[in-house]
């Protein structure tokens, strides 16, 4: 997982199941001069980012029942090859702009919508935050590779491959 990133992970922030706060998480991210932070028990707003993307995003193409660990290796693989690339190259999301009310109330506009690869090079020197192994011009290769449309139906087509599998090999 940590090689789909292209840029140096400097944080990660989690919540306090046992998936992520065990030894090996934080032996992993020791090695690699990550600093881990927690939310606090039964706050979920803590995690408010990973929570939509969950609902928005995870549970729309995987839906909400349990993947077995025998579907593992298949589900990964579809994430790496074909909705990780879809989502960071090709589906826009929206970028809040906040804005103080009257009363000092803050709220969240979205006026502009751009794909992840779009708001990173919008980054000054975004460049320099990517990994030694990896280059621009291979990130934009991968970028150009597919229309948006394209991908979305690549990526609609192995998730409908996936289940095909999943459910045979469960019967």
């Amino acid at each position: 997982m940590l090689e789909q990133f292209p840029f140096r992970i400097r944080g990660f922030h989690s919540d306090n199941g046992s998936e992520f706060i065990n030894y090996q998480v934080s032996g992993l991210l020791n090695k690699l001069l990550i600093e881990q932070t927690k939310s606090r028990p039964r706050h979920s707003g803590d995690n408010a980012l990973v929570e939509s993307k969950n609902g928005a995003v995870i549970r729309k193409h995987l839906g909400w029942t349990h993947i077995s660990s025998q579907h593992a290796e298949a589900v990964n693989q579809f994430h790496r090859q074909y909705l990780n690339p879809y989502l960071n190259f090709h589906r826009p999301c929206g970028i809040p702009e906040l804005r103080t009310l009257a009363r000092g109330k803050i709220k969240r506009v979205y006026r502009q919508w751009e794909t992840p690869w779009d708001i990173l090079r919008g980054l000054p020197d975004w460049q320099t935050t990517l990994r030694a192994q990896t280059h621009a011009e291979a990130l934009q290769r991968q970028a150009s590779a597919h229309s948006d449309t394209d991908a979305a139906m690549a990526m609609q087509q192995a998730k409908r491959d996936l289940f095909r599998q999943l459910r045979r090999r469960s019967a």
